[in-house]
């Protein structure tokens, strides 16, 4: 199993980091509101979030609230993970959501060609 694919097997083992997900898998949440959902300190789940954010597991977003100080969200980027046992070890294929933005290049590329 690659490096990579190591960090992302041992991340979803951890509790914390399985309900994050979970948890804003269909609507964005604050790290505030995760702390509650989560029943976890904030520093816990800012620390997940962070080892989240770096696999490309979470996508955030800033949000403005109604006294005018921003704040992020957080997203559930994960739609897959498949792991196979094969003569190699273990093989982990992570399917992620895609970026906005990437989804609009590939699409304007293809309407170039």
């Amino acid at each position: 199993m690659s490096d990579d694919a190591t960090v992302v097997f041992d991340l979803l083992d951890d509790e914390y980091a399985r309900d994050i997900l979970a948890e804003t898998y269909e609507e964005p949440m604050s790290a505030e509101a995760l702390a509650d959902a989560c029943d976890a300190s904030p520093s816990t789940i800012y620390r997940r979030i962070e080892r989240l954010r770096d696999q490309r597991l979470l996508a955030d977003d800033q949000r403005l609230d109604p006294d005018g100080n921003h704040y992020k969200v957080y997203t559930a980027n994960l739609q897959r993970v498949t792991v196979e046992l094969t003569a190699d070890g273990f093989e982990l294929d992570v399917d992620r959501e895609e970026d906005p933005a990437d989804r609009f290049t590939r699409l304007y590329e293809g309407f170039k060609r």
